[in-house]
């Protein structure tokens, strides 16, 4: 559905993408990550025919962005980080006119724009100017007119941007229902919303692609080692976490244990093996010789967060971890002027 070949945009001496080569079959709704000024968004204008790309090609839905422009722009919806809206016209007025630019009449305009009103929950502002809606419902505004001509392709920039908890759920359960249908490009800072809604990711840095999998297969390939959370209870009485470290730390193949819960007699560590080694079953074995109770032996995949941070060399997963856990030392103090930090 979308093929992107070596594709380069350049300005002027800058690179803003690098030869970057991906495709996204039909169907499917993949995560484009990558840190500011990565060069997601000057993609997302190449594929939407905003920009012309200076080498490489991509296509849409079998048509090419720069000899075809207008065929694929049929095939596209399009929601930037700055929702297109006119403040000055009511909602459905707004609707109407887009629907119109993408062929739209007569009754089946207005089906779409009573379907579109009610998929992105703004039917309460049907006759309200766009220019006094909350930046939420702007941003839910601009997803319809997006979709409202029911097309193939959609590419949503920060989609969720402005929302509250509430419809940041509808909305990810929206794009969730749209999959099928249609192929989503969906580019966000939020990476629990990558995992929860994306099937594929992309993730670039400085112009260039860092890797394009499913987030089980980037686990797998960035840690390179197995991690898993074991829980363990005493069958009489209370147990000593200093023990059971030990005991799990002799296990061969192990090379880190870090203790990670305590409550009601019962324990929780998460155990890294070194590379190459598989310690789950010698685990099992160890605590139940130990006379202990094995309440839970499971994998502990890393976060997206935490692969991203890898992938992009911001810092390491470890390094992120650590700082999370680390108290703030004493003397440590926030500033609190806005002049910018060096």
């Amino acid at each position: 559905m979308i093929a992107v070949k070596e594709l380069t945009k350049r300005y002027a001496r800058t690179v803003a993408v690098d030869q970057i080569s991906f495709s996204v079959e039909k169907g499917q709704i993949v995560g484009f990550l990558g840190p500011n000024g990565a060069g997601k968004t000057t993609t997302m204008r190449v594929l939407t025919c905003f920009l012309p790309p200076s080498a490489g090609t991509a296509t849409v839905a079998g048509f090419d962005v720069l000899e075809q422009p207008r065929e694929v722009k049929r095939r596209i919806g399009y929601l930037p980080e700055a929702p297109p809206l006119y403040p000055e016209m009511a909602t459905t007025e707004y609707l109407r006119f887009v629907g119109k630019l993408k062929g739209l009449s007569g009754a089946e305009l207005d089906k779409r724009v009573d379907y579109v009103c009610g998929r992105c929950f703004i039917s309460d502002v049907k006759r309200k100017l766009l220019g006094k809606l909350s930046k939420g419902y702007r941003q839910r505004v601009g997803l319809a007119q997006a979709i409202i001509h029911n097309p193939e392709v959609l590419i949503l920039d920060e989609p969720t941007a402005g929302l509250d908890p509430k419809q940041i759920n509808e909305t990810r359960d929206l794009i969730r229902s749209l999959a099928g249908d249609h192929t989503i490009i969906l580019s966000t800072h939020i990476l629990p919303e990558v995992e929860q809604t994306c099937e594929q990711v992309i993730i670039i840095n400085k112009g260039k692609l860092v890797a394009t999998d499913s987030v089980h297969n980037l686990q797998a390939r960035t840690r390179g080692v197995e991690s898993v959370l074991i829980e363990v209870a005493g069958r009489a009485g209370a147990l000593a976490s200093e023990a059971v470290q030990q005991k799990l730390e002799q296990v061969p193949g192990v090379a880190k244990v870090v203790r990670r819960d305590a409550r009601d007699q019962r324990l929780i560590f998460e155990v890294e093996s070194q590379k190459g080694q598989l310690v789950r079953g010698d685990l099992a074995r160890a605590v139940v010789a130990s006379g202990w109770d094995l309440n839970e032996l499971r994998a502990a995949g890393m976060s997206l967060e935490e692969i991203f941070l890898e992938l992009t060399g911001s810092e390491t997963a470890a390094e992120a971890r650590d700082r999370a856990e680390q108290p703030a030392k004493p003397d440590e103090t926030t500033p609190t002027t806005s002049e910018p930090q060096p």
